[in-house]
């Protein structure tokens, strides 16, 4: 080979390694953004430790090829329309503990579902002919065959632009429905529904209510003999948890509320001249 040709190949050569570079670098930002977008997607676990369930869930995906990826976007994160995806139902909790499950979701039509799914299966198969394959499709050693292989490779890094935009756009969306959930859950009808057990007809709901809570710990100071005065929990509650209030619950007194909630014993005694209300725990 002639020094002119040579330095002509050299030249398509490198034009080649750049396009395939390219290629290699834009793929594997997808493959940060997409184990981001299945790592967040959604999160369920005991309260109090939902952050290292989260960390687990990032170190687990982290470790996951291109291919299980999108095979757990889809049907997962990117479900069609008429479909819903399978909930996480699996619990290994103690009876008080608190369980929280949230998640994001893009909906599709069945249509456009199944054009997403098959355009996502021929990305992995595209990712891994370049990074296992290319060079057996191509004859490096001469000029035609290092432009036919630029000319494949600039097609490719179309393909793999345009899914990244994609993939970049769904998480965005995933992020402002993330944005749209947090000011939910930082909302006071939220706290009360999820932590207080206080329904929009304002019912008591549940043992686990805050008021319900509330009277428990106050039991625990106050009661004499098996039994304390529903007037002095109230006082007792008052002064350190205010925000639970009878009228929270749609009761006009501390002894209306200990009356409903099926958690509690009502009962009546003589103290110091005058009948007063007493309660205990069932």
């Amino acid at each position: 080979m002639d020094v002119s040709l040579e330095r002509e190949l050299d030249a398509h050569q490198k034009e080649v390694q750049l396009f395939l570079g390219k290629c290699i670098l834009r793929l594997q930002q997808y493959e940060r953004l997409i184990k981001a977008i299945v790592a967040d997607h959604k999160v369920s676990g005991p309260a109090h430790s939902i952050e290292q369930v989260r960390a687990a869930r990032a170190e687990e995906t982290a470790r996951k090829t291109l291919g299980s990826l999108v095979g757990e976007l889809i049907g997962s994160y990117v479900v069609p329309s008429d479909e819903r995806a399978p909930q996480d139902t699996s619990s290994s909790l103690a009876e008080d503990d608190a369980w929280i499950a949230l998640g994001t979701q893009l909906s599709l039509p069945a249509s456009e579902f199944a054009r997403i799914n098959q355009e996502l299966k021929e990305l992995v198969a595209l990712r891994n002919d370049l990074v296992h394959h290319f060079f057996d499709h191509f004859d490096m050693q001469s000029v035609d065959g290092c432009v036919v292989a630029k000319e494949s490779l600039s097609v490719s890094l179309n393909r793999i632009e345009d899914h990244f935009q994609q993939l970049s756009e769904w998480a965005k969306d995933m992020i402002r429905m993330r944005r749209m959930l947090s000011e939910v859950v930082q909302s006071e009808a939220f706290r009360d529904k999820v932590f207080n057990s206080v329904s929009e007809d304002q019912a008591l709901e549940s043992e686990h209510s805050g008021v319900v809570i509330a009277l428990r710990e106050a039991f625990s100071v106050l009661s004499v003999d098996g039994w304390a005065c529903v007037d002095e929990a109230g006082r007792w509650i008052a002064a350190r948890n205010p925000e639970q209030t009878p009228s929270k619950y749609g009761c006009n007194s501390w002894r209306q509320v200990v009356h409903e909630a099926s958690n509690f014993k009502l009962k009546y005694f003589e103290k110091q001249g005058r009948r007063s209300a007493f309660f205990q725990e069932k």
